[in-house]
């Protein structure tokens, strides 16, 4: 069995177990002062209606074919969101064999359905690799002056010595791009890409270093970005995410903004540069 995601699996429950007050979960406060934050492994046993000795081999990575009555109960405790939820299932049920990832395509159609997005839109793959992007996306993020090898988010926000100059906002970046990444690395355990990249920005950046051992995990759905750019200035942008039919790993991310603001008009400068160039590299 492939224990990748077991051996994550400790660290998960022990970061969410933290967060829990004794209090808040119905426990008495004591007056006592406690070796650690949060509630301890035999309160979360006996609240979920489990032996604590079965609840310790679970955060030890031992509680092999552990039933949904059982992660439900610990995901009650634990008061874990839908997502948190998802990734506790996860964990707790990696898949016999890992197979690695076949090489990510970009579909045809995918390739023409971002060009007829009149907004900044890319195309992420797994890992965060950056694979397909239309003419705006690249005007505001510029991917095309990154090596081919380095087109990837994560390492963006984490290795790039621009990154914070870019996002003004990088701490609320930072923390959703390692969010994101611990969600995919459960989801694909044992996969050598991740496991390099993770590697890397490990080695590259301290604070990604505590970010991925927080054990945060979020789905990369849709929020706000402020993007500092070096032509037109702060870009204040909504964004959505969109997973592709038939093939959830690729994830549409489009930038959006609220029509005749400030960031329209930019973003209407941008487009005209990026088709006059494009026209000029045709000729």
């Amino acid at each position: 069995m492939n224990g990748t995601n077991l051996d994550e699996l400790g660290g998960f429950l022990r970061s969410r177990r933290a967060r829990i007050r004794p209090q808040d979960a119905g426990l008495p406060d004591a007056g006592r002062r406690r070796r650690v934050p949060g509630l301890r492994r035999e309160e979360v046993a006996r609240l979920a209606g489990v032996s604590v000795d079965y609840y310790v081999r679970l955060e030890q990575g031992r509680g092999h074919n552990v039933s949904d009555a059982v992660l439900d109960a610990v995901a009650r405790v634990l008061r874990l969101d839908a997502t948190e939820r998802a990734h506790l299932y996860d964990l707790a049920r990696p898949p016999r064999e890992a197979v690695p990832p076949a090489p990510a395509t970009v579909r045809p159609q995918v390739r023409t359905m971002l060009d007829a997005i009149q907004a900044p839109a890319f195309l992420l793959g797994r890992c965060m690799d950056v694979l397909a992007w239309n003419a705006l996306g690249d005007a505001v993020v510029g991917f095309s002056a990154m090596p081919p090898g380095e087109r990837n988010m994560a390492r963006r926000a984490f290795l790039d010595p621009e990154a914070r100059t870019l996002y003004p906002r990088w701490t609320e970046v930072a923390a959703e791009t390692a969010a994101h990444l611990r969600l995919d690395a459960a989801r694909h355990p044992g996969d050598p890409r991740m496991a390099a990249l993770v590697a890397e920005l490990s080695a590259g950046n301290p604070e990604f270093r505590a970010l991925w051992e927080d054990h945060t995990v979020r789905e990369k759905a849709g929020g706000r970005k402020l993007i500092r750019h070096p032509v037109v200035g702060t870009l204040d942008v909504g964004y959505e995410t969109l997973a592709l039919p038939g093939d959830p790993d690729q994830l549409i991310v489009v930038y959006v903004v609220a029509p005749d603001s400030a960031e329209a008009e930019r973003l209407a400068f941008l487009a005209t540069a990026a088709s006059g160039s494009k026209a000029d590299a045709m000729v």
